[in-house]
């Protein structure tokens, strides 16, 4: 049975191979019935095949016409029933005009050289439209069916056990293309749904492409908007929030005069520390933001990492004392210096060491490391005895206003900025950054910069430099171990 009707679909596209195969070999099998007609006249009179050979080309004329009126009609105005009954019809009165061949009169003279001639004739055609009628077994039949049957009729009369043979040789043959024909059928509708299901794919592919590109574009549109409101979100805070800083300042040291009321005093000083706050967090937020859209330009120079680690730890010495925290140096005492910008570098320092103060418990112990491995590169690192991270946290931490569970059960998390900010400046220098956590284990940080942004070191000075005893394996600084005691 034909898939035909299990899909409608490709009832067109059959149709349409069978019309292209048609008007593409339109001449050959009128030539070959030139050459039955001329091979006949040895046996019959020459009126009767040519009229035989009027009709064959009346009907041929007929079928051809009918396939470009079909292929010249678009697509959604073909009714394929109704054309596949036509030109079922039209191959129908074809296949029959070439099955008169055998009925021509011959005479009794070598009868049977003429009647094995016919056959072989009418063979030959039937295995050609087989071939390009395959795709429509419908029309197959119609046209091959009726030259098969006037074969067997004509060898049926003839009476002759030799002639009977021959009519049997001919359904044999038939019924074996027919066989044939449907394997060619099927082959041919596996090809039109594997192209149908690639079409299906590439329209799907492109639909999806259609969708991501929509989605990228709303999602610059909105990374612009969002550069623009925290642009001018930056602008409309810090102007009242300097004021309230200033003012709040001038309050607390009462430059204005005493305050009676101490509470005051101290209330001002809440004002001015919580708008330190806040002022951080907005610089912060914009410093990510120029981060990810990719504008924020490093203003490079010859920096020392150690004094800035130095200047840092200054700067948070209070804060350390006040928890009874433990910070270790180990900086060398000549270092090349790194061509960088020193703000980043003061911002990468300030917030690791902010971190490690923060989360690590009083008593405990903060390790700071700067120096240079075996291949030459700079590197920081910032180790402390806190509890640790779970690993699973720790790309939610690597994320913008990503915090762990500890911040959030200590109430010490912050605004969840400080390493992706660290992480973007890295990235900016082309650096490496690698976070090392284990719970109850303590928390390292490890930033290793570029061998190309490591300067120069006069020979004399890089002769006495004693690299760190920890960096004996000369790996990348990811496979280094900079643990300390």
């Amino acid at each position: 049975m034909s898939r035909i009707g299990a899909r409608p679909d490709f009832q067109y596209e059959l149709l349409a191979i069978f019309v292209k195969s048609e008007l593409t070999a339109s001449l050959a099998i009128p030539i070959l019935a030139v050459v039955v007609a001329v091979g006949l006249m040895s046996w019959a009179p020459a009126e009767g095949l040519l009229f035989w050979l009027a009709t064959v080309f009346i009907s041929k004329g007929i079928l051809i016409a009918l396939c470009r009126r079909f292929q010249a009609l678009p697509r959604k105005h073909a009714n394929t029933e109704q054309w596949r009954r036509y030109l079922a019809a039209a191959e129908f009165l074809y296949g029959t005009t070439w099955a008169s061949v055998v009925f021509v009169d011959v005479g009794a003279a070598d009868q049977r050289s003429a009647f094995f001639f016919a056959f072989a004739a009418v063979m030959v055609v039937i295995a050609i439209r087989t071939m390009f009628a395959s795709t429509v077994l419908p029309i197959l039949y119609a046209g091959t069916i009726p030259m098969t049957v006037a074969l067997v009729l004509r060898f049926a009369i003839a009476g002759h056990p030799f002639y009977w043979a021959l009519a049997a040789v001919a359904v044999g043959i038939h019924v074996y293309l027919i066989f044939l024909a449907n394997g060619l059928h099927k082959t041919v509708l596996a090809m039109l749904e594997y192209r149908a299901e690639k079409d299906a794919l590439v329209a799907e592919l492109e639909q999806s492409k259609a969708v991501s590109d929509e989605a990228r574009r709303r999602a610059e549109t909105a990374n612009l908007a969002k550069s623009k409101f925290l642009a001018n979100m930056s602008h409309e805070l810090r102007t009242p929030l300097n004021a309230i800083l200033g003012f709040s300042e001038m309050m607390s040291t009462e430059i204005l005069g005493p305050l009676e009321n101490p509470t005051y005093r101290s209330y001002c000083e809440d004002i001015n520390r919580s708008g330190q706050h806040l002022l951080n967090l907005i610089n912060q937020i914009l410093d990510l933001s120029r981060i990810e859209a990719g504008r924020y330009e490093l203003t490079e120079e010859p920096v020392s990492l150690a004094a800035v680690m130095e200047d840092c730890r200054r700067l948070l010495k209070l804060r350390a004392e006040s928890k009874g925290l433990n910070v270790v140096e180990n900086f060398p005492d000549s270092m090349p210096l790194l061509w960088a910008e020193q703000r980043a570098m003061r911002q990468i320092c300030l917030n690791l060491l902010s971190n490690a103060i923060k989360f690590t418990p009083a008593q405990g112990t903060i390790t700071l490391n700067v120096g240079l491995t075996r291949r030459g590169e700079h590197y920081l690192s910032v180790k402390d005895t806190g509890p640790g991270i779970p690993e699973a946290e720790i790309p939610r931490v690597m994320s913008s206003f990503g915090q762990g569970s500890l911040a959030q059960h200590t109430g010490e998390g912050g605004s969840g900025l400080g390493l992706p900010i660290v992480k973007g400046l890295v990235d900016l220098h082309g650096g490496s950054f690698e976070l090392k956590s284990k719970l109850r284990h303590g928390t390292e940080i490890i930033i290793a910069f570029p061998l190309h942004r490591v300067m120069q070191m006069a020979p004399r000075a890089l002769a006495g430099y004693a690299f760190p005893a920890q960096h004996h394996t000369p790996a990348p600084v990811s496979a280094l171990s900079l643990g300390h005691a």
